[in-house]
């Protein structure tokens, strides 16, 4: 009969006997080796808690995207060109000593293209530009002689033709000026107080002094007797009323190829006349006997652009060209 210690012990007994558990040990170390492996893998993958702020975007970005969001467009790339980034130096100081950008008020103004009508533009009646005064200038007054002759019918070299008006002069060949003279109306004062107004329709060559007014018999009559001669006078230009308006007269034997042209009844001196021509107005030339000729025939019954003194401008619609026939356009410069 083998002895008890030999004997082998009941199922119950043996659960109570201490022994190595390997199974249970070596489970919670896979578990534990797995949560380190996941910690690691979370720590260091890109996006996580040490990844840069790019990686983070980059990051984010694939997940909006995986959840259905719309893509956005990335940042730039580090070759793109870099944005513009203001200045970290100091402003410099403005012409004032101030810093800082100077204001808009400071900023010199875009220039804005000129503008240029274009041949044909509709064009009011009476315009200004530049004044051009010759020799004769409003608000001047002139120091002279005055004499006295026969003015026949009244005719002269202003070519206006004979007239009633009896109250005219001859201005001399400086101030008349070839022909600028013309037209216009002058007051002259006597050493004594009286006055007259005259209108220039001729010229007196020399003798006649720069200053010196010969006048008709009858202007110089109101002024002293015609047996003194020669008397010391003022006078200055006036832009006086007038019931008149202008007129245009073309010259004898003008055509469509050669033309002259005359303007009549003005109130101011007249300082340029003008035709239209396709490429827009063409200046003509003035003559001593107070006509403007187009040699060419060029403007010839065309529009005509009337300046006087004062940079007033009068444009007279086309008129046929009729030869010696005063034809009016109702028109007339300003009073001064």
């Amino acid at each position: 009969m083998a002895s008890s210690s030999h004997r082998r012990r009941p199922r119950q007994d043996r659960d109570f006997e201490w022994r190595p558990v390997r199974g249970p040990l070596l489970a919670v170390a896979a578990v534990a080796g797995v949560a380190l492996l996941v910690t690691l893998v979370v720590a260091f993958r890109p996006g996580g808690p040490g990844g840069s702020g790019q990686d983070r975007a980059v990051s984010a970005s694939s997940a909006a995207t995986t959840a259905g969001a719309p893509e956005r467009a990335s940042a730039p790339s580090s070759t793109s060109p870099a944005s513009p980034r203001p200045s970290s130096a100091a402003p410099a100081p403005t012409a004032s000593g101030r810093t800082g950008a100077p204001s808009a008020s400071t900023a010199p103004p875009a220039a804005s293209p000129a503008r240029q009508a274009a041949p044909g533009t509709a064009r009011t009646p009476a315009t200004t530009t530049a004044p051009a005064p010759g020799r004769i200038r409003p608000g001047t007054t002139y120091d002279g002689v005055a004499t006295s002759y026969d003015v026949g019918d009244g005719d002269g070299a202003c070519s206006y033709g004979p007239t009633s008006d009896v109250m005219t002069a001859a201005m001399n060949t400086a101030d008349y000026e070839t022909a600028k003279a013309c037209g216009a109306y002058v007051s002259v004062r006597a050493a004594g107080g009286a006055s007259i107004t005259v209108r220039i329709t001729n010229e007196c060559p020399a003798p006649c002094a720069v200053g010196q007014l010969d006048l008709s018999r009858q202007a110089f009559a109101k002024l002293a007797p015609i047996s003194a001669g020669r008397i010391a006078i003022t006078w200055s230009l006036l832009s006086p009323a007038v019931s008149d308006t202008v007129s245009i007269r073309y010259k004898t034997g003008s055509t469509q190829y050669w033309c002259g042209v005359q303007a009549i009844g003005h109130r101011n001196p007249l300082a340029r006349l003008e035709v239209r021509t396709g490429g827009g107005w063409l200046a003509l030339t003035r003559t001593g006997y107070n006509y403007f000729l187009s040699e060419q025939g060029t403007g010839c019954g065309s529009e005509i652009r009337l300046t006087d003194i004062y940079g007033e401008q009068l444009v007279v619609p086309a008129l046929a060209v009729r030869p010696d026939t005063v034809q009016r356009t109702g028109l007339q410069f300003t009073r001064h």
